[in-house]
């Protein structure tokens, strides 16, 4: 049975491809907030992402995972008021020209709160956390913002979708099927008006995750997550541009993961994507910017490690609601 148990407390911590605790994303361009406590508040608008993920399509017990995120700013200095505010008169900031015009945003403070259900086989793992930043501009044309996440991750263990050799196994006690910790992440990102880069960690805190009072069966623990990302958008015309993006995650003791992706805007409209993950996947992207009230993107990936042979590819999809979007920009301004 200690196997079988083994087995199920790494995916605590192996949801995903390379022993990752945490759920990866492939559409990580368009949510950067969840990865990055730094982008709270990095629009003028109240940002609402809901998304879903269902990973390795067909294979049973796969990972699953299941968001909502909200942030906005606060204070009165930022691009003519802050997101609870009314558009003043004049021309509006975000127009078409806004990277022409751009200038860095004031100082300002930006708030927020994701949940994030993640399953995988008998383990479900939820996430609750509240976040804050500071957005910085160091010219006239550069922003630094930090931030950071606080929070509590629950993670639950359905026995009965275990089988045990020992019914009475101490490595799991009858009614303690659950584990509740807090959670720290903190990040830092740069942006202007064609770029941006960030460094995040999260699961600060290392704490161990148990299902036992029994110390030497204490053989789970929180591992921290170092994700790096950046990003460059180029101008092929007056109405396309494209944007190549790369992330680095690093989860110790396993490889580097990388994930490089390009994205094409039409018009502010809509996108198309491809990426590619290290020994994983390939994927195709797509989104639209439906109007100044909602946007909607889709990605599938195509398994290349073995897992191919069991499962036909991930598929996730995200919702994004632009709340309160005063100057009715279609498409987000600061991160892309």
């Amino acid at each position: 049975m200690k196997k079988v148990f083994l087995f199920w407390m790494l995916s605590v911590c192996i949801t995903q491809s390379y022993a990752q605790q945490l759920p990866q994303y492939t559409q990580y361009i368009f949510n950067n907030y969840l990865l990055n406590p730094a982008l709270s508040g990095i629009e003028n608008y109240i940002d609402v992402k809901l998304g879903y993920r269902k990973q390795w399509q067909g294979l049973e017990g796969a990972p699953e995972t299941s968001y909502i995120s909200l942030n906005m700013p606060i204070g009165k200095n930022f691009t003519g008021g802050d997101a609870n505010g009314f558009p003043e008169k004049g021309d509006n900031p975000n127009n078409r020209s806004f990277v022409r015009d751009y200038m860095a945003a004031e100082p300002h403070h930006g708030i927020g709160i994701n949940a994030v259900v993640d399953k995988a086989g008998p383990l479900q793992r939820t996430d609750v956390n509240l976040t804050y930043a500071y957005h910085l501009g160091l010219s006239s044309r550069v922003n630094l913002a930090a931030g950071i996440a606080a929070g509590v991750s629950r993670v639950s263990l359905d026995i009965s979708k275990v089988s045990l050799e020992n019914k009475s196994d101490p490595a799991i006690v009858s009614g303690q099927d659950n584990d509740l910790q807090p959670n720290l992440s903190a990040g830092l990102w740069l942006y202007g008006p064609a770029f941006f880069a960030g460094v995040s960690a999260q699961q600060l805190l290392g704490r161990q995750i148990s299902f036992t009072n029994d110390n030497k069966y204490d053989e789970g623990k929180q591992v921290m997550h170092v994700f790096a990302t950046a990003g460059y958008k180029f101008f092929l015309g007056e109405n396309i541009t494209a944007t190549p993006s790369v992330m680095f995650k690093y989860i110790s003791p396993a490889p580097t993961s990388v994930d490089m992706n390009l994205k094409l805007a039409f018009q502010d409209k809509f996108w198309l994507g491809g990426g590619y993950r290290n020994k994983d996947s390939f994927s195709a992207m797509a989104g639209f910017n439906v109007s100044y009230l909602f946007n909607l993107s889709y990605s599938y990936d195509f398994t290349t490690s073995q897992l191919n042979t069991v499962s036909n590819g991930t598929h996730e999809i995200v919702l994004g609601l632009l709340l309160n979007n005063r100057y009715r920009v279609t498409c987000p301004q600061r991160q892309f």
